[in-house]
């Protein structure tokens, strides 16, 4: 059996989680530079720098400032037929030729897509956030390269069934828009590997054509109005992950082991009162998230450590009951609320992880808070 943590006082927590979500949020920031910048790569450059300097007799102190190699001060003392400036000017050569491929907007100056962009169709990835962009253009079909489709936080009310033709599609986020309908087209997308939908309030059906997504591992729809899970997602053999938290869930489909390679499912915030005794057969479930306010019925054996099960029960949820003014000013709107409780279950999910050596196997957390 797991070991149960009982909280009695938000305000013991409430500093210890946000903490914890700012240095989720922190490393994630930092892992992403880390990424564009290139650090390893750099420190290669200025070894490559030292290495070419020692060659060419020239010495230390006229390349190095304070310890740090000052490409600036010497690059032109090397010379321009020499393999370190070959490789750095590949380098810069290969750099350029990827943004070549980005295309990136942002700012609510913006209503509608530049008139450029549809001469660009060798592009392979779109950009779009916080913009005043309601509508994607049918045009899109004409980008058979592009392989990313991230449109989060703008006012999009509907994707245009040339969506279909992107075969070479593999991500796709239409994050807090204001969908109400997904296009059956979008089922054609047999290259897609993610898909993130949350935040689009009044989403609260899937086409059954999504089954066709044979290769997708990734579903976010969370904060919409599903009543149930969509029948075309339990069709989807490969999913690893999936979110529905903050819909209006009442139950579980009976058949949900059906998700065969399922690892995470996220459930909070919704109105289960069960949990079927399918998700004991999910061999490859490691992690369950649910509001266990109104659960009176669950299997026994999700309890059990022999499981491998990491099953998360959020009582009397401290972010729904919360009027700290710390958090008011995180959660100014419905959409910031979500956004920030996202990242309280990541950041949740990163300790859990992290901690994966404690010999405890199953952990069920119920927070009851007492303000």
């Amino acid at each position: 059996m797991g070991h149960q943590v009982i909280v009695l006082d938000f305000a013991a927590i409430r500093g210890l989680w946000e903490i914890r979500v700012k240095k989720h949020k922190e490393r994630e920031k930092k892992e992403k530079q880390r990424i564009a910048q290139s650090a390893l790569e750099k420190i290669r450059q200025e070894w490559d720098i030292i290495l070419e300097c020692r060659r060419n007799g020239i010495p230390q102190a006229a390349y190095l400032n304070n310890g740090v190699v000052d490409t600036n001060k010497i690059l032109d003392k090397v010379e321009n037929n020499s393999p370190l400036i070959k490789k750095i000017a590949l380098l810069n050569e290969t750099q350029k030729e990827r943004n070549k491929f980005i295309f990136q907007l942002s700012g609510e100056h913006w209503t509608e897509f530049p008139d450029s962009l549809k001469e660009q169709t060798h592009l392979k990835e779109w950009h779009i956030s916080n913009t005043m962009i309601t509508t994607i253009p049918a045009y899109i079909a004409l980008f058979q390269e592009l392989r990313i489709l991230e449109l989060p936080s703008n006012l999009i009310t509907e994707l245009p069934t040339e969506i279909g033709c992107l075969k070479n599609l593999q991500e796709l986020n239409v994050s807090f828009n204001r969908l109400k309908a997904v296009p059956p087209e979008l089922g054609d997308c047999e290259n897609l590997q993610r898909l993130d939908l949350s935040g689009n309030l009044e989403l609260a059906e899937l086409p059954f054509e999504l089954s066709n997504l044979k290769k997708v591992t990734f579903v976010d729809v969370s904060a919409n109005s599903f009543p149930s899970i969509p029948i075309c997602v339990l069709r989807m053999s490969s999913l690893q992950w999936l979110d529905m938290s903050s819909n209006n869930l009442k139950d579980l489909p009976q058949d949900i082991d059906r998700l065969e390679e399922l690892q995470t499912l996220l459930l909070q915030k919704n109105e289960l009162t069960y949990l079927p005794q399918a998700l004991v057969n999910m061999s490859k479930l490691t992690l369950l998230a649910v509001s266990g306010d109104k659960l009176v019925k669950m299997p026994t054996a999700i309890c059990e450590s022999t499981t491998g099960l990491k099953f998360i029960s959020l009582k009397d949820n401290p972010l729904e009951t919360t009027s700290f003014q710390e958090i008011d000013e995180i959660t100014e709107s419905d959409r910031d609320r979500e956004l920030f409780e996202k990242e309280f279950m990541k950041a949740y999910i990163t300790d859990l992880r992290e901690r994966e050596t404690v010999p405890c196997y199953t952990t069920k957390v119920s927070l009851s808070v007492q303000i």
